[in-house]
């Protein structure tokens, strides 16, 4: 019995952590290699480029279109979101402002 309930939480915690965008969540195998486009002109003083990424949704990888956006204080620095490899899968590491 305590075997099944710890087996239990163990997957809930897995399904918990795999929707998860907060601490990060995984992915069997590598995405996709970035997709490159023109950025265009800033639509303001500003505003920083943040470029595309690859989303793991489901079973399918889903490109997120880059995107102009302003940083919330002055002298920010836009560190982009990555996928590592981790043992036999890759981890996902959201964006952030340094």
């Amino acid at each position: 019995m305590r075997k099944k309930l710890l087996t239990a939480a163990f997957a809930f915690g897995g399904l918990l952590q795999a929707g998860c965008a907060g601490g990060g969540y995984y992915a069997m195998y590598a995405p996709p290699p970035p997709r490159y486009a023109a950025i265009g002109v800033a639509p303001g003083p500003g505003f920083v480029w943040t470029p595309g990424w690859w989303d793991w949704r489901g079973h399918n990888w889903v490109w997120v279109e880059g995107r102009w956006v302003r940083p919330p204080r002055a002298h920010r620095v836009w560190v982009a979101p990555e996928w590592r490899r981790e043992g036999r899968s890759y981890r996902f590491h959201r964006g952030y402002w340094r």
